[in-house]
């Protein structure tokens, strides 16, 4: 929880900071605020122990800028659950902020959260970068994800200037070529997005995914949801160079979903005496055996014609 002082509020803006009751109707969420508040149990405790002791850490708020009462800058948890345990007003620090430095203080205060989805860090890398931006920091073009070369810039004084996501590195203790992995995943659609947060595609999977186009994109979430399955990091790789040269439909999407993957690979073993009641007397063992793979075979091809309509009548919607 962000633990910021009324006298360091004061130095760091050098602004007067008016501290007062609010009421939490008074309170907006802030603008595009990355970070969700999960209504689970840690919440909950923090909402006793709020009914119980009210709120000991004040609320960052400064003026809405887009309306009447207050936007939160840091607080969204407290709010909610001041909000749970039935309690009207909160007491907040209100300092006037610019936009850039309501969102720099904003995302560095979340950011010492214990559990952070990465969607939620990817919007805040990518929120913080622009603000530094719009304060006149160096910033450059974005990087890929194998990563660009540190800048030579030197100050008046002989020493490196830190670019934007150089200086952000050394604050958040992230390699800069990783942040520049996370604010790609911004360019992602929010199911997949989603399915990043929970685990069902890896961060560098999802690199890769978040290069191609949006309505790429939705058809992959589709043929994904179809065929129960997600990418792996060499397929993944293979959608997004199609994606940039020639294009990708879901029918090439399908194709290489639908490739084996070596660790997937089983071997069964059938006996072929077993196998003797659903052939003629004549037939030899191996004859038995052929015969039942190509049963097989064609089982999945027309579980495959059955799935590729599908993916033509998603196409037609």
């Amino acid at each position: 929880m962000e633990q910021t002082s009324k006298k360091s509020i004061c130095g760091i803006f050098g602004h007067n900071v008016q501290t007062e009751n609010v009421k939490i109707s008074e309170l907006h969420d802030f603008q595009g605020h990355p970070f969700k508040v999960e209504h689970d149990m840690q919440l909950f405790e923090l909402s006793k122990s709020i009914e119980e002791k009210g709120v000991l850490v004040p609320l960052l708020v400064r003026p809405n800028p887009i309306g009447s009462g207050y936007e939160i800058v840091a607080g969204h948890r407290r709010k909610a659950a001041s909000e749970w345990a039935g309690i009207d007003t909160v007491l907040a620090m209100i300092v006037q902020m610019d936009d850039a430095e309501a969102t720099i203080t904003m995302v560095d205060s979340n950011l010492q959260r214990e559990h952070i989805k990465s969607s939620e860090k990817a919007y805040a890398y990518k929120m913080k970068l622009e603000a530094m931006k719009q304060q006149g920091k160096k910033i450059t073009e974005p990087m890929s994800q194998v990563g660009t070369k540190l800048s030579k810039d030197v100050g008046k004084n002989g020493k490196p200037i830190l670019r934007s996501d150089e200086f952000l590195a050394k604050q958040v203790g992230e390699s800069r070529n990783q942040i520049a992995r996370y604010i790609r995943l911004t360019n992602l659609i929010p199911k997949i997005l989603a399915m990043v947060d929970e685990g069902k595609i890896a961060f560098t999977i999802a690199v890769e995914l978040s290069y191609l186009k949006e309505e790429e994109q939705y058809e992959l979430h589709a043929v994904m949801d179809l065929e129960q399955c997600t990418p792996s990091l060499s397929q993944a790789n293979r959608m997004k160079r199609l994606s940039q040269s020639e294009g990708i439909d879901m029918d090439k999407m399908y194709d290489i979903l639908g490739e084996e993957k070596a660790n997937q690979r089983e071997q069964i073993k059938i006996r072929a005496d077993s196998l003797s009641q659903y052939f003629p007397a004549d037939f030899t063992p191996k004859q038995k055996v052929e015969m039942n793979c190509l049963r097989q075979e064609l089982r999945i091809r027309i579980i495959n014609l059955q799935k590729r309509y599908c993916l033509q009548r998603f196409r037609l919607k």
